[in-house]
């Protein structure tokens, strides 16, 4: 396994995600295997990026190392991946990204020049400095609605309304519980790539006062052509098992639209700052100082100006 910092693997060369439940996960070789009731399955964990684990998973101690060492992110969620309980360390080393981030949230000037970053993904050339942030959030509903009405018209599948009661899943119907399983895989990915890049979940500039507002932030930006889709396709083809599949469908769109990539890039490019580079990360890190900072892993007793015993 990798024990440089600066031979970690990038997330942008990474896969997509795993989701595993009712089963024992442990270590084999270089990789991880899933033991269930039918088998065992091997799960190369090199270039993973993101392992959700639902109900019913035991993961040894080995297994969870070997995937930090991958720097695959680990999150434990609900049933279909629907909850969102806890996450691992992402394998970031540097906090230049996240206080860069919490810069931009903590002035209402800055947020707004993100969030407009943000539309102007969506809405390439329509987003100026006269439409305001009531006409953009307008500009989304209508968008998000329309696609509902295209995936709905592209696959037969009626349309009545986006529909979710928490912990009842069974009250939707299927393309409603499809839409919720399809946005948790959405929602892991993001903030896999969120934690790998050493960012903030909480600190969203468009949804703000969750723990994971900044997951939704980006993950609206790939919605639509995703999450969407998917779903309604899943619940035109297996109505009784739309959940379990549409995720094997977001696993082949993840994969060929490389969104790990993209997801990366954006996320870069919206808060308009560099990536770190290997330089950059100290493994002793560094202290504040009123000038700037100063660097860690030395003692100052005898430097001048320190105070008397």
């Amino acid at each position: 396994m990798r024990t440089d910092l600066r031979s970690l693997p990038r997330l942008r060369d990474g896969w997509s995600f795993v989701y595993i439940q009712r089963a024992r996960v442990e270590q084999a070789q270089r990789a991880i295997v899933a033991i269930d009731v039918d088998g065992r399955t091997m799960i190369p964990c090199a270039n993973l990026g993101l392992a959700m684990l639902g109900p019913g998973t035991t993961i040894t101690h080995a297994a969870v190392k070997n995937l930090a060492d991958c720097g695959c992110q680990i999150v434990w969620t609900g049933e279909d991946g629907v909850r969102f309980y806890a996450h691992g360390l992402g394998h970031a080393r540097s906090a230049r990204l996240l206080q860069h981030q919490a810069r931009l949230a903590s002035s209402g000037r800055s947020r707004l020049m993100v969030a407009r970053r943000m539309y102007t993904m969506r809405f390439p050339g329509v987003v100026n400095e006269v439409l305001d942030i009531k006409q953009l959030r307008g500009m989304e509903g209508a968008r998000v609605r329309d696609a509902y009405a295209a995936a709905s018209r592209a696959s037969g599948v009626p349309w009545h309304g986006r529909r979710y009661v928490p912990g009842k899943p069974d009250a939707s119907d299927p393309v409603n519980r499809a839409l919720t399983a399809a946005n948790a895989c959405l929602y892991g990915i993001c903030h896999a790539a969120i934690v790998s890049l050493g960012l903030s979940a909480g600190l969203g500039f468009i949804h703000v006062g969750r723990a994971q507002s900044f997951v939704y932030d980006v993950a609206d930006l790939y919605k639509c052509e995703t999450a969407i889709p998917a779903a309604f396709q899943a619940a035109a083809e297996e109505p009784d098992a739309a959940e379990d599949l549409v995720r094997s469908y977001l696993r082949q769109v993840f994969y060929e639209s490389r969104l790990l990539v993209r997801i990366a890039q954006d996320i870069l490019q919206v808060l308009d700052v560099e990536p770190p580079s290997d330089d950059e990360i100290d493994p002793t890190g560094e202290l504040w100082d009123p000038d700037g900072v100063v660097g860690a892993g030395r003692n100052y007793a005898d430097d001048a100006g320190t105070a008397p015993p």
